[in-house]
């Protein structure tokens, strides 16, 4: 047996020890490569030259072994670690890390390539890019309503910057809350005249008094009374109902009032030819006014100071609540929506905007609870509101959405809410922002505050990572043994998932690298030593002639 085997031995021993220092160098190198993944080397023998070969063992003698003496060792493989690397926390959007199996899958020039790299950017065309080398990253693109659609299919991945939502002009509006069951009627009830009237006001003067009273939705109105002498102890009594605009609601009607003289007391003898004084109704079907007017406890004095209380001056019950709406232009307007109690599990409602806005048809209409607090009817059913905007905008229709059952407004003895729960309408907005979630749904945050699906990365997974190709920047492509490309959407099928705001670092283990590197560097140093020896020995040989 020849002394040029261990040569050639160690001199394998040699090459394939470099080859494994080669492979923990390019580990060291890129130790701070975003998504890189270290590779590993490992070894095998190679072919065994035969000595002796053995026999079975036979009746008389004991089998013997083979007898083998090894030609070296080769390379057996080179192969990726792919666990996962940590996060780096960097606030960049458009930095995404992957956490899984997953790798983002990436287009340049017609060529499918494969990263788990995320430093992407916005190019000038809006398309999401890598930076280095312009390859754009895949997925699947929004519809014009950001409707992502289903399926798999490849597209690149561009959000126009200039994206622009049109306005939307509001049609839905859900409300939510409570009315107290133990609130008052709202409308005014009781009207109690009381003070005195100036004995000493001459012939034909008179003096006013004036309370605030409510109708059934909640209206005020100025209820004036006017005291007119017309003879001594006599005066015509005036009282009449006016809105806030001062135009007459209930027309003005006249009774005469005569006092005893202020010497006898000055209490009222008769009201309206009535002795003694009996109170007055006071009543409006289509105000929903209704209440009883009694001036009985005004006298006849020397001094003037006529008052008047309504309801024990308690506040009327009136709950309410805001929403802005849209128009068809974008414009905003504020809707107030308006409860007011007529009768026991009975409420009216109303709506109105501001006079600068518009008009409303059909802006009132009553609703029902049962026993139990539960909405027992709504009318009219469904509630729906006729808006005449301003400034050349569409008319709309406005369906106000009180729930049902327990769901919306509901009646029980505790305070009294109202508020708006949503609504469909929106201006026309701007792109402001863009956030991306862990499925890899790009999603657009508009100037008006409103979000909208643009676009969803895709992630491709394969039966065999270790088989894809490098080509150097961070990302493979597919080779033979890798399997067929499994692209997906991030999550449950993927078994991966996207960190916005993030990069995964490489996963190379220095103390580790550290370590191989001085087993390296011994393997090479025993087979020179091989080397050495064996040379040695040849020139002992090559001696043996002088």
């Amino acid at each position: 047996m020849s002394l040029i085997n261990s040569l050639f031995a160690g001199v394998s021993g040699i090459r394939n020890h470099q080859s494994m220092l080669d492979v923990i160098g390019n580990n060291i190198a890129n130790v701070n490569s975003i998504g890189y993944k270290g590779s590993r080397v490992t070894f095998s023998d190679t072919f065994n030259q035969f000595v002796r070969y053995g026999t079975n063992p036979t009746d008389t003698a004991g089998g013997t072994n083979t007898f083998q003496v090894g030609l070296g060792m080769k390379l057996n493989s080179v192969d990726r670690n792919w666990n996962q690397g940590t996060f780096e926390r960097t606030g960049i959007t458009t930095d995404l890390a992957l956490q899984g199996d997953g790798l983002f899958v990436m287009k340049k020039n017609g060529e499918t390539f494969y990263s788990r790299a995320g430093a992407f950017i916005f190019d000038a065309n809006g398309q999401l890019v890598n930076p280095q080398n312009g390859a754009i990253v895949q997925g699947k693109v929004a519809t014009e309503d950001g409707t992502i659609p289903p399926g798999n299919n490849l597209e690149n991945i561009s959000i126009d910057s200039n994206l622009r939502l049109p306005a939307v002009a509001t049609t839905d509006i859900s409300w939510g809350g409570n009315l107290d069951s133990t609130s008052p009627l709202t409308r005014s009830a009781e009207y109690v005249q009381s003070g005195n009237i100036n004995e000493s006001m001459a012939v034909g003067e008179s003096v006013t008094e004036s309370n605030v009273i409510y109708d059934e939705l909640g209206n005020a109105y100025d209820f004036n009374t006017t005291y007119e002498k017309t003879a001594a102890n006599t005066y015509d009594v005036t009282y009449e109902v006016v809105d806030s605009d001062g135009n007459t609601a209930i027309a003005p009607v006249t009774y005469e009032a005569v006092f005893d003289t202020v010497a006898n007391g000055g209490a009222m003898i008769s009201f309206d030819g009535n002795n003694p004084p009996v109170a007055k109704e006071v009543s409006d079907t289509d105000l929903g006014i209704k209440f009883d007017y009694d001036p009985a406890a005004v006298v006849q004095a020397s001094t003037d100071t006529l008052s008047s209380s309504v309801d024990n001056n308690r506040d009327s019950t009136i709950v309410s609540g805001y929403v802005s709406i849209f128009d068809s232009l974008g414009n905003a307007h504020t809707l107030t929506l308006k409860y007011t109690k007529i009768d026991n599990n009975s409420w009216a409602w109303s709506t109105e905007v501001p006079a600068e806005s518009g008009t409303l048809t059909g802006n009132s209409g009553s609703i029902t609870f049962n026993a139990d607090g539960s909405i027992a009817s709504i009318s009219p059913n469904p509630p729906v509101i006729q808006f005449d905007p301003l400034e050349g905008a569409s008319q709309q229709n406005i369906v106000l959405d009180f729930g049902e059952n327990f769901d919306g407004i509901t009646q029980n003895a505790s305070s009294s809410v109202v508020s708006s729960l949503s609504q469909n309408g929106s201006s026309a907005a701007s792109l402001a922002n863009i956030s991306i979630d862990q499925y890899g749904f790009i999603e657009g945050v508009f100037s008006n505050g409103n979000s909208r699906q643009l676009a969803q990365i895709l992630v491709s997974t394969f039966p065999n990572r270790n088989a894809l190709t490098s080509v150097g920047e961070n990302m493979f492509t597919v080779s033979a043994n890798a399997g067929e490309p499994y692209i997906s959407e991030p999550g449950e099928t993927s078994n991966t998932t996207i960190q916005s705001g993030a990069l995964e670092q490489s996963n190379v283990d220095l103390s580790e690298e550290f370590t191989r590197m001085i087993v390296s560097q011994r393997g090479f140093q025993a087979n020179s030593r091989v080397i050495t020896v064996s040379d040695e020995l040849l020139q002992e040989i090559t001696n043996l002639v002088r």
